[in-house]
Protein backbone atom coordinates (compact mmCIF):
# COMPACT_ATOMS: atom_id res chain seq x y z
CA UNK A 1 0.00 0.00 0.00
CA UNK A 2 2.81 2.41 0.86
CA UNK A 3 4.51 1.68 -2.45
CA UNK A 4 1.30 2.53 -4.27
CA UNK A 5 0.54 5.68 -2.29
CA UNK A 6 4.13 6.95 -2.41
CA UNK A 7 5.18 5.79 -5.85
CA UNK A 8 7.97 8.38 -6.08
CA UNK A 9 9.68 6.95 -2.99
CA UNK A 10 12.24 4.17 -3.19
CA UNK A 11 11.27 1.02 -1.32
CA UNK A 12 13.73 -0.88 0.91
CA UNK A 13 12.60 -4.14 2.51
CA UNK A 14 14.69 -4.82 5.61
CA UNK A 15 13.07 -8.24 5.95
CA UNK A 16 15.49 -9.34 3.23
CA UNK A 17 18.55 -10.76 4.97
CA UNK A 18 21.15 -9.35 2.58
CA UNK A 19 19.71 -5.85 2.77
CA UNK A 20 19.42 -5.94 6.57
CA UNK A 21 22.96 -7.30 6.93
CA UNK A 22 24.34 -4.49 4.78
CA UNK A 23 22.55 -1.95 6.94
CA UNK A 24 23.77 -3.52 10.18
CA UNK A 25 27.36 -3.77 8.95
CA UNK A 26 27.74 -0.13 7.93
CA UNK A 27 24.63 1.91 8.55
CA UNK A 28 26.16 5.21 7.41
CA UNK A 29 27.27 3.84 4.06
CA UNK A 30 23.88 2.19 3.71
CA UNK A 31 22.07 5.48 4.29
CA UNK A 32 24.30 7.24 1.80
CA UNK A 33 22.55 5.07 -0.79
CA UNK A 34 19.09 5.83 0.60
CA UNK A 35 19.25 9.35 1.93
CA UNK A 36 15.97 10.86 0.75
CA UNK A 37 12.38 9.88 -0.07
CA UNK A 38 12.69 6.27 1.06
CA UNK A 39 10.28 3.72 2.53
CA UNK A 40 12.05 1.46 5.03
CA UNK A 41 9.80 -1.56 5.53
CA UNK A 42 10.27 -3.76 8.64
CA UNK A 43 12.48 -0.99 10.01
CA UNK A 44 12.61 -2.58 13.47
CA UNK A 45 15.01 -5.18 12.02
CA UNK A 46 17.85 -2.61 12.08
CA UNK A 47 17.81 -0.72 15.41
CA UNK A 48 20.82 1.43 14.46
CA UNK A 49 18.76 2.90 11.63
CA UNK A 50 16.74 5.03 14.03
CA UNK A 51 19.61 6.89 15.69
CA UNK A 52 21.21 7.63 12.33
CA UNK A 53 17.92 8.89 10.93
CA UNK A 54 17.60 11.14 13.97
CA UNK A 55 20.81 12.91 12.97
CA UNK A 56 19.73 13.21 9.34
CA UNK A 57 16.27 14.51 10.24
CA UNK A 58 17.70 17.09 12.65
CA UNK A 59 20.02 18.35 9.93
CA UNK A 60 17.13 18.73 7.47
CA UNK A 61 14.33 20.09 9.59
CA UNK A 62 13.07 22.24 6.72
CA UNK A 63 12.34 19.16 4.60
CA UNK A 64 9.80 16.95 6.39
CA UNK A 65 8.56 13.58 5.18
CA UNK A 66 11.85 12.31 3.77
CA UNK A 67 11.56 8.86 5.31
CA UNK A 68 8.66 6.48 5.88
CA UNK A 69 9.20 3.71 8.42
CA UNK A 70 6.86 0.75 8.59
CA UNK A 71 6.89 -2.55 10.43
CA UNK A 72 4.79 -5.52 11.45
CA UNK A 73 6.11 -5.67 15.02
CA UNK A 74 4.63 -2.62 16.67
CA UNK A 75 6.27 -3.08 20.06
CA UNK A 76 9.81 -3.07 18.66
CA UNK A 77 9.09 -0.37 16.09
CA UNK A 78 7.62 1.98 18.68
CA UNK A 79 10.37 1.21 21.17
CA UNK A 80 12.99 2.33 18.65
CA UNK A 81 10.99 5.39 17.64
CA UNK A 82 10.48 6.60 21.22
CA UNK A 83 14.17 6.17 21.97
CA UNK A 84 15.53 8.00 18.92
CA UNK A 85 12.82 9.79 16.96
CA UNK A 86 10.41 11.10 19.58
CA UNK A 87 9.01 14.45 18.47
CA UNK A 88 10.31 13.97 14.95
CA UNK A 89 7.68 11.63 13.53
CA UNK A 90 3.99 11.43 12.77
CA UNK A 91 2.66 8.01 13.77
CA UNK A 92 -0.13 6.20 11.94
CA UNK A 93 -1.52 2.82 12.94
CA UNK A 94 -2.92 0.50 10.28
CA UNK A 95 -5.65 -1.71 11.79
CA UNK A 96 -7.31 -4.68 10.07
CA UNK A 97 -9.68 -3.83 7.23
CA UNK A 98 -12.83 -2.01 8.27
CA UNK A 99 -16.41 -2.77 7.26
CA UNK A 100 -16.38 0.34 5.08
CA UNK A 101 -13.15 -0.67 3.35
CA UNK A 102 -14.43 -4.17 2.64
CA UNK A 103 -17.67 -2.74 1.28
CA UNK A 104 -15.83 -0.26 -0.96
CA UNK A 105 -13.64 -3.09 -2.31
CA UNK A 106 -16.71 -5.29 -2.91
CA UNK A 107 -15.28 -7.90 -0.54
CA UNK A 108 -17.80 -7.59 2.26
CA UNK A 109 -19.02 -10.97 3.58
CA UNK A 110 -22.69 -11.65 2.93
CA UNK A 111 -23.84 -11.52 6.57
CA UNK A 112 -22.81 -9.68 9.73
CA UNK A 113 -22.15 -13.04 11.38
CA UNK A 114 -19.66 -13.94 8.65
CA UNK A 115 -18.06 -10.49 8.94
CA UNK A 116 -17.71 -10.93 12.70
CA UNK A 117 -16.37 -14.47 12.32
CA UNK A 118 -13.92 -13.74 9.49
CA UNK A 119 -12.53 -10.44 10.77
CA UNK A 120 -10.50 -8.00 8.71
CA UNK A 121 -6.95 -9.24 8.26
CA UNK A 122 -6.07 -8.42 4.62
CA UNK A 123 -4.62 -11.84 3.78
CA UNK A 124 -8.06 -13.37 4.25
CA UNK A 125 -9.28 -11.31 1.32
CA UNK A 126 -6.41 -10.61 -1.06
CA UNK A 127 -5.52 -14.30 -1.55
CA UNK A 128 -8.83 -15.75 -0.30
CA UNK A 129 -7.21 -17.98 2.33
CA UNK A 130 -9.55 -19.80 4.72
CA UNK A 131 -9.54 -18.49 8.32
CA UNK A 132 -8.92 -22.00 9.65
CA UNK A 133 -5.68 -22.04 7.65
CA UNK A 134 -4.66 -18.44 8.27
CA UNK A 135 -5.08 -17.96 12.01
CA UNK A 136 -3.01 -20.94 13.29
CA UNK A 137 -0.08 -19.70 11.21
CA UNK A 138 -0.65 -16.11 12.34
CA UNK A 139 -0.65 -17.12 16.00
CA UNK A 140 2.43 -19.32 15.60
CA UNK A 141 4.32 -16.52 13.88
CA UNK A 142 3.24 -13.97 16.47
CA UNK A 143 4.09 -16.20 19.44
CA UNK A 144 7.35 -17.59 18.09
CA UNK A 145 8.74 -14.44 16.47
CA UNK A 146 7.35 -11.49 18.38
CA UNK A 147 6.63 -12.93 21.80
CA UNK A 148 9.50 -15.37 22.29
CA UNK A 149 12.35 -14.15 20.11
CA UNK A 150 11.84 -10.40 20.26
CA UNK A 151 10.12 -9.85 23.61
CA UNK A 152 11.68 -12.67 25.60
CA UNK A 153 8.56 -14.44 26.83
CA UNK A 154 9.56 -18.01 27.69
CA UNK A 155 6.30 -19.53 28.91
CA UNK A 156 4.89 -19.99 25.42
CA UNK A 157 2.32 -22.67 26.31
CA UNK A 158 0.94 -20.50 29.08
CA UNK A 159 0.98 -17.47 26.79
CA UNK A 160 -1.07 -19.29 24.15
CA UNK A 161 -3.52 -20.25 26.87
CA UNK A 162 -3.59 -16.63 28.00
CA UNK A 163 -4.57 -15.57 24.47
CA UNK A 164 -7.51 -17.97 24.60
CA UNK A 165 -8.47 -16.76 28.07
CA UNK A 166 -8.62 -13.22 26.73
CA UNK A 167 -10.97 -14.39 23.98
CA UNK A 168 -13.14 -16.16 26.55
CA UNK A 169 -13.48 -12.87 28.43
CA UNK A 170 -14.19 -10.68 25.38
CA UNK A 171 -16.49 -7.82 26.32
CA UNK A 172 -16.11 -8.47 30.05
CA UNK A 173 -14.55 -6.37 32.77
CA UNK A 174 -10.82 -7.04 32.92
CA UNK A 175 -10.12 -9.52 35.72
CA UNK A 176 -6.41 -10.17 36.03
CA UNK A 177 -6.90 -12.83 38.68
CA UNK A 178 -9.25 -14.83 36.43
CA UNK A 179 -6.98 -14.44 33.40
CA UNK A 180 -4.00 -15.54 35.47
CA UNK A 181 -5.75 -18.52 37.04
CA UNK A 182 -7.03 -19.73 33.69
CA UNK A 183 -3.54 -19.47 32.20
CA UNK A 184 -1.52 -20.97 35.04
CA UNK A 185 0.47 -17.81 35.80
CA UNK A 186 0.38 -15.16 38.52
CA UNK A 187 -1.59 -11.92 38.29
CA UNK A 188 1.55 -9.82 37.77
CA UNK A 189 2.47 -11.89 34.72
CA UNK A 190 -1.09 -11.65 33.38
CA UNK A 191 -0.99 -7.87 33.78
CA UNK A 192 2.27 -7.66 31.84
CA UNK A 193 1.04 -9.99 29.12
CA UNK A 194 -2.13 -7.98 28.59
CA UNK A 195 -0.02 -4.84 28.15
CA UNK A 196 2.07 -6.79 25.64
CA UNK A 197 -1.05 -7.78 23.69
CA UNK A 198 -2.16 -4.16 23.61
CA UNK A 199 1.21 -2.90 22.40
CA UNK A 200 1.04 -5.58 19.68
CA UNK A 201 -2.44 -4.38 18.63
CA UNK A 202 -4.06 -7.69 19.50
CA UNK A 203 -6.35 -6.38 22.27
CA UNK A 204 -7.51 -3.06 23.65
CA UNK A 205 -9.37 -1.84 26.71
CA UNK A 206 -12.56 0.22 26.71
CA UNK A 207 -12.75 2.41 29.79
CA UNK A 208 -15.88 3.27 31.77
CA UNK A 209 -17.43 6.71 31.75
CA UNK A 210 -17.64 8.12 35.25
CA UNK A 211 -17.28 11.87 34.91
CA UNK A 212 -19.29 13.64 37.61
CA UNK A 213 -21.48 10.59 38.10
CA UNK A 214 -20.70 9.77 41.73
CA UNK A 215 -19.02 6.77 43.28
CA UNK A 216 -21.50 4.03 42.40
CA UNK A 217 -20.09 3.35 38.95
CA UNK A 218 -17.81 0.53 37.87
CA UNK A 219 -14.34 1.87 37.11
CA UNK A 220 -12.72 -1.25 35.63
CA UNK A 221 -12.18 -1.35 31.83
CA UNK A 222 -13.52 -3.98 29.45
CA UNK A 223 -11.41 -6.24 27.25
CA UNK A 224 -11.79 -6.36 23.46
CA UNK A 225 -9.88 -7.63 20.42
CA UNK A 226 -8.89 -5.44 17.50
CA UNK A 227 -9.98 -8.29 15.21
CA UNK A 228 -12.93 -10.54 16.00
CA UNK A 229 -11.82 -13.14 13.47
CA UNK A 230 -8.81 -13.88 15.67
CA UNK A 231 -10.99 -14.01 18.78
CA UNK A 232 -13.46 -16.38 17.08
CA UNK A 233 -10.60 -18.68 16.08
CA UNK A 234 -9.24 -18.72 19.63
CA UNK A 235 -12.72 -19.68 20.82
CA UNK A 236 -12.82 -22.61 18.40
CA UNK A 237 -15.72 -21.20 16.37
CA UNK A 238 -15.22 -22.80 12.96
CA UNK A 239 -17.92 -21.17 10.82
CA UNK A 240 -20.45 -18.31 10.71
CA UNK A 241 -23.18 -20.92 11.24
CA UNK A 242 -21.49 -22.08 14.41
CA UNK A 243 -21.19 -18.49 15.59
CA UNK A 244 -24.92 -18.01 15.05
CA UNK A 245 -25.67 -20.51 17.82
CA UNK A 246 -22.72 -19.68 20.05
CA UNK A 247 -22.99 -17.96 23.43
CA UNK A 248 -20.18 -15.73 22.20
CA UNK A 249 -22.21 -14.30 19.33
CA UNK A 250 -23.32 -11.28 21.34
CA UNK A 251 -19.92 -10.40 22.85
CA UNK A 252 -18.14 -10.86 19.52
CA UNK A 253 -20.64 -8.70 17.61
CA UNK A 254 -20.36 -6.04 20.30
CA UNK A 255 -16.58 -6.26 19.94
CA UNK A 256 -16.82 -6.00 16.14
CA UNK A 257 -18.97 -2.85 16.31
CA UNK A 258 -16.75 -1.09 18.84
CA UNK A 259 -13.60 -2.03 16.94
CA UNK A 260 -15.20 -0.78 13.71
CA UNK A 261 -15.96 2.58 15.31
CA UNK A 262 -12.35 2.88 16.43
CA UNK A 263 -11.29 2.27 12.81
CA UNK A 264 -13.79 4.86 11.56
CA UNK A 265 -12.33 7.48 13.86
CA UNK A 266 -8.78 6.61 12.84
CA UNK A 267 -9.71 6.77 9.14
CA UNK A 268 -10.96 10.33 9.66
CA UNK A 269 -7.86 11.33 11.59
CA UNK A 270 -9.79 11.73 14.83
CA UNK A 271 -9.12 10.43 18.31
CA UNK A 272 -12.00 8.27 19.55
CA UNK A 273 -13.48 9.11 22.93
CA UNK A 274 -15.42 5.91 23.49
CA UNK A 275 -16.62 4.56 26.83
CA UNK A 276 -19.14 2.22 28.40
CA UNK A 277 -21.38 2.89 31.39
CA UNK A 278 -22.19 0.49 34.20
CA UNK A 279 -23.21 1.08 37.79
CA UNK A 280 -22.89 -1.23 40.77
CA UNK A 281 -26.48 -2.41 40.20
CA UNK A 282 -25.33 -3.72 36.78
CA UNK A 283 -27.33 -1.18 34.81
CA UNK A 284 -25.30 -0.72 31.66
CA UNK A 285 -24.97 1.05 28.32
CA UNK A 286 -22.66 -0.70 25.86
CA UNK A 287 -21.10 2.41 24.35
CA UNK A 288 -20.96 6.14 24.99
CA UNK A 289 -19.39 8.60 22.55
CA UNK A 290 -18.02 11.86 23.87
CA UNK A 291 -16.73 14.99 22.18
CA UNK A 292 -15.48 18.19 23.73
CA UNK A 293 -16.21 16.99 27.24
CA UNK A 294 -19.89 16.24 26.60
CA UNK A 295 -21.70 13.05 25.66
CA UNK A 296 -23.05 12.87 22.12
CA UNK A 297 -24.35 9.31 21.71
CA UNK A 298 -25.50 6.38 23.83
CA UNK A 299 -25.50 3.07 21.97
CA UNK A 300 -26.73 -0.43 22.65
CA UNK A 301 -25.30 -3.24 20.51
CA UNK A 302 -27.37 -6.32 19.67
CA UNK A 303 -26.30 -9.20 17.43
CA UNK A 304 -29.87 -10.20 16.55
CA UNK A 305 -30.94 -9.61 12.96
CA UNK A 306 -34.51 -8.66 13.92
CA UNK A 307 -35.73 -5.58 15.77
CA UNK A 308 -36.86 -5.83 19.38
CA UNK A 309 -38.19 -2.66 21.02
CA UNK A 310 -36.85 -3.91 24.36
CA UNK A 311 -33.34 -3.33 23.01
CA UNK A 312 -33.74 0.35 23.86
CA UNK A 313 -34.54 -0.47 27.48
CA UNK A 314 -31.17 0.33 29.09
CA UNK A 315 -30.79 3.56 27.12
CA UNK A 316 -34.36 4.67 27.86
CA UNK A 317 -33.79 4.13 31.56
CA UNK A 318 -30.46 5.95 31.75
CA UNK A 319 -30.34 8.54 28.96
CA UNK A 320 -31.95 11.35 30.94
CA UNK A 321 -29.52 10.71 33.79
CA UNK A 322 -26.71 11.17 31.29
CA UNK A 323 -28.21 14.35 29.81
CA UNK A 324 -29.20 12.72 26.50
CA UNK A 325 -32.49 12.64 24.62
CA UNK A 326 -33.87 10.03 22.24
CA UNK A 327 -32.24 11.58 19.16
CA UNK A 328 -28.85 10.91 20.79
CA UNK A 329 -29.62 7.24 21.39
CA UNK A 330 -29.21 4.31 19.03
CA UNK A 331 -29.30 0.54 18.84
CA UNK A 332 -26.82 -1.01 16.40
CA UNK A 333 -27.98 -4.48 15.44
CA UNK A 334 -27.18 -7.29 13.02
CA UNK A 335 -30.09 -6.66 10.67
CA UNK A 336 -30.41 -4.77 7.40
CA UNK A 337 -33.18 -2.21 8.01
CA UNK A 338 -32.78 1.12 9.77
CA UNK A 339 -35.40 3.56 11.01
CA UNK A 340 -36.22 5.99 13.80
CA UNK A 341 -38.31 5.06 16.82
CA UNK A 342 -39.58 7.13 19.72
CA UNK A 343 -36.75 5.67 21.79
CA UNK A 344 -33.94 6.38 19.31
CA UNK A 345 -32.45 5.22 16.02
CA UNK A 346 -32.21 1.61 14.91
CA UNK A 347 -28.96 1.40 12.95
CA UNK A 348 -27.06 -1.15 10.89
CA UNK A 349 -23.32 -1.70 10.85
CA UNK A 350 -22.88 0.11 7.54
CA UNK A 351 -24.15 3.31 9.19
CA UNK A 352 -21.52 3.45 11.92
CA UNK A 353 -19.69 6.31 10.22
CA UNK A 354 -22.69 8.49 11.13
CA UNK A 355 -21.73 8.14 14.80
CA UNK A 356 -18.26 9.61 14.34
CA UNK A 357 -18.31 13.11 15.85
Amino acid sequence: MLREQFSDYRYVNLEQANVANLARTDIRSFLSLYDNKVIFDEAQRVPDLFSELQVMVDERRQTPGQFILSGSQNFLLMNNITQSLAGRVAIMHLPPLSYMELTAADMMPSTTDEWTWRGGYPRLYDIDIAPEDYFPNYISTYVERDVRRELGVQKLTEFRTFLTQCALHTGELVNYAALAQGSGVDAKTATGWLSLLESSFITFRLYPYHRNMGKRLVKTPKLYFHDTGLAAHLLGIDSPEELLFSKFRGPLFENAVISELVKQYQAQGKRPHLYFWRDTNRKEIDLLIEKGGSLRHAIEIKAASSYDSHAFGPISDLSSQLGLNSTDCAVVYGGQESFNTKFGRLMTVNQLDQLVV
